[in-house]
């Protein structure tokens, strides 16, 4: 009987099976895709995403670093530098590659296939043929296993959707742009030197580029070529009954998800990978709920305080306004994020 079967090979899950060898348990990881996997995200890593990636001994992965946050609407702008390093930005299949690298050099078994039906007992889970005496899903957003055992929570609030697409152009700036528009925002991420990734969100179901017709100051620095096709994902929210059951938990998007917005993915998929390694080497998985609360509620609060004003088109209007005239709290609150 294995220490550790992970669902799920993407970041998250490998983060976690990276963890878990690091502290001496032997973990195994179940994918039924190739490596690198891509997906659309904002591709923004917070500095202490970058840490983490720092402890897992990852070094710092090829991209672009980031200085901060900045937020646009027409002529306004709000800007807030990180004062605990830089954060980074890296395209999805580079983190992936990256990760997947360090899982071999750890000696993560990586088993190619299917979970199927999760059945767990006092002293024991199996699925996908394999018998551990632990199982974390970090299966995504729309977690299979999360279903399976009940752990969905309806949510009646309109949907959002996210959409990603590359350009290949030099960045204009080393910050994270957020582009608000009252149709819903877009979000700017450099990720190398030639290149930037354009992530529109919005509860409004229509094409990228009609989305991003809705931002024109944006579109016209986007002067260079597509350099990926249009990727999608949604509906972000997903409310989750809690993060546990017997002896299996939730990592990563999984554990749910508020919205793309804040940028805060990857650094918290990071980071509960961590806390729920170390819930269970010490025996303890009913610890993992709190710490997963306590590691995520500052992102939680702000983001979906963000989604509820921007989901008003008078609020969308003055969140750039405000933040301008306020600094200060524009500044404590991407403190808060990173």
């Amino acid at each position: 009987m294995i220490d550790l079967l992970v669902v799920g090979g993407g970041p998250a899950g490998l983060a976690t099976a990276v963890h878990a060898t690091l502290a001496g348990l032997e973990a195994v990881v179940i994918e039924p895709r190739t490596t690198p996997v891509d997906k659309a995200c904002g591709e923004g890593v917070m500095p202490s995403g970058v840490r983490a990636l720092s402890a897992l001994g990852l070094g710092l992965p090829p991209g672009h670093p980031l200085r901060g946050i900045r937020y646009v609407c027409g002529p306004r702008r709000a800007e807030a530098p990180f004062d605990d390093g830089p954060g980074l930005g890296i395209r999805r299949t580079e983190l992936h590659a990256a990760l997947a690298r360090r899982a071999g050099e750890t000696g993560v078994r990586i088993v190619t296939g299917r979970v199927g039906e999760v059945t767990q007992n006092a002293d024991s889970v199996t699925a996908g043929g394999l018998r551990a005496r632990w199982l974390v899903a970090a299966d995504g957003l729309h977690s299979p296993v999360r279903h399976q055992l009940g752990l969905d929570l309806p949510d009646r609030r309109p949907r959002r959707y996210g959409q990603r697409r590359h350009y290949r152009v030099k960045p204009w700036t080393d910050f994270v742009e957020v582009h608000w528009s009252a149709a819903g925002e877009a979000y700017v991420t450099p990720v190398a030197d030639d290149l930037v990734g354009v992530a529109v969100l919005s509860t409004v179901k229509r094409g990228y580029d009609d989305h991003l017709a809705g931002f024109p100051q944006l579109l016209d620095r986007l002067t260079g070529p597509p350099a990926s096709t249009v990727r999608g994902a949604g509906p972000l929210r997903q409310r989750v009954r809690r993060r546990g059951t017997g002896r299996v938990l939730l990592v990563g998007d999984a554990a749910g998800y508020v919205d793309a917005l804040t940028g805060e993915g990857v650094a918290l998929a990071l980071a509960s990978a961590e806390a729920a390694v170390r819930c269970l080497r010490a025996g303890r998985p009913q610890d993992y709920e709190g710490e997963w609360r306590k590691l995520s509620r500052r992102h939680r609060l702000l983001t979906e305080a963000l989604v509820r004003a921007g989901g008003h088109p008078a609020g969308a209007r003055l969140i750039v306004p405000a933040a301008a005239r306020m600094p200060a709290l524009f500044a404590a609150a991407v403190r808060a994020l990173q």
